[in-house]
């Protein structure tokens, strides 16, 4: 009998994809025969991008990657519901600290109880990438820093543009 193919999620607003994101990808689709990058709408992030723009981001970074069994899929639901319909058994999450660590031990628990059935699995920071946060990348890009140690090159490019665009560089 031929075994279930094991499908896993991982969420994000990827507002923009950092190089901790990137990594989180390489070592959870090695976990799973295929993994679904969930890009989600959270208009309480303040987004830089659209739902759009940043499925295309995620699709361009994955196949510079080169990794085969990754998909890019947009949602604005509960994670869970998202899971179940994509035939999930996982949840992949990052966590680069212990304040992730309490938020996402929190919501594993939610989750849980809304399907017991999905298994959330944390996967630790690269400690060279532990620092990023796509907030922070935009906050220093927006005041003149060099953010290419936390983004790809096409990434960076794509913020400062944007910043450019909707005039938001500050003094620096």
């Amino acid at each position: 009998m031929a075994s279930a193919e094991r499908i896993g999620v991982y969420p994000g607003t990827f507002d923009p994809i950092t190089l901790g994101h990137a990594d989180i990808i390489r070592r959870g689709a090695k976990l799973v025969d295929k993994l679904i990058i969930g890009v989600t709408t959270n208009p309480s992030k303040n987004p830089l991008f659209t739902p759009d723009e940043r499925m295309a981001m995620v699709e361009r970074e994955v196949a510079a990657m080169g990794i085969d069994n990754v998909s890019v899929v947009g949602f604005n639901a509960l994670l869970m519901k998202f899971a179940q319909k994509q035939g999930a058994s996982v949840i992949v999450r990052g966590l680069r600290a212990v304040a992730d660590f309490e938020y996402e031990y929190q919501m594993a628990g939610m989750n849980q109880q809304l399907n017991s059935t999905i298994e959330t699995v944390f996967l630790m920071a690269d400690v060279s990438l532990q620092p990023i946060a796509s907030k922070l990348v935009k906050e220093i890009a927006m005041f003149g820093g060099d953010i290419v140690k936390f983004v790809s090159p096409a990434v960076r490019e794509d913020v400062v543009g944007r910043i450019a665009q909707n005039g938001l560089l500050g003094d620096y």
